[in-house]
């Protein structure tokens, strides 16, 4: 499964109304929100990605990329751009998208037979170099509830990495730190040459997310 929709719900009288209140006035006043509005991206999350590839060059000119948990597109948007006319970008969300110029969108469950050979079809036989999410359970707030979610949604990305990625290629994922974080690492330590750790300053103080960037897939092989 793709990222979880967050259910919207109004805001209450009382502590829950304050509290969302805070949350929309951060959200609002947020540096990064409001350069995604200026600069037209469709989420902080954008720059995020831009910190990590001018670090690490996650992208080339003409690279096949999968982006896992698409929704809204800030991070097809980042891609269509550096892969250019001569790449390839398929999204996929269980949610609705927007079209992006040069990004194939699958809605769906890329976990379900149909939504997968669908995703294998935009492709077109073209070798993945590159998959990509940024996918997130809905928060609970409960830690006991939301890190097996998380980890369960990083565990279905390494997945459909497997199956998709060339020898050689790369994986990009949004990580929780808690349970289960470094079982996840040994598995990505053990199928890709080089593993690294990233939190970009885009991402909250408080946030437990990290991003695991691993290069050099070996394959079945492993």
């Amino acid at each position: 499964m793709a990222r979880s929709s967050q259910s919207s719900k109004a805001a209450k009288p009382g502590s829950g109304g304050k509290r969302r209140g805070g949350w929309l006035k951060e959200h609002f006043d947020d540096p990064y929100v409001q350069r995604s509005w200026q600069e037209g991206y469709r989420s902080r999350a954008s720059y995020k990605l831009l910190e990590i590839d001018k670090r690490d060059a996650l992208f080339k000119p003409g690279m096949t990329v999968v982006d896992l948990g698409a929704a809204p597109g800030g991070w097809s948007q980042i891609a269509a751009e550096r892969v250019g006319e001569d790449g390839c970008v398929v999204a996929s969300d269980i949610l609705d998208m927007d079209a992006i110029p040069q990004v194939t969108f699958i809605q769906g469950d890329f976990t379900e037979e149909e939504v997968l050979e669908a995703i294998l079809t935009g492709l077109d036989k073209r070798k993945v170099d590159l998959v990509i999410s940024d996918m997130a359970p809905n928060m609970s707030g409960m830690a006991a509830i939301d890190q097996p979610h998380a980890m369960h949604l990083c565990e279905l990305a390494l997945d459909l990495a497997h199956q998709v990625l060339s020898p050689g290629g790369s994986f990009l994922t949004k990580v929780f730190q808690g349970e289960g974080f470094d079982d996840y690492l040994k598995t990505l330590r053990r199928d890709f040459d080089k593993v690294m750790t990233r939190k970009p300053q885009a991402s909250r103080d408080r946030s437990k997310e990290v991003y695991l960037l691993a290069k050099g897939f070996r394959g079945w092989a492993s």
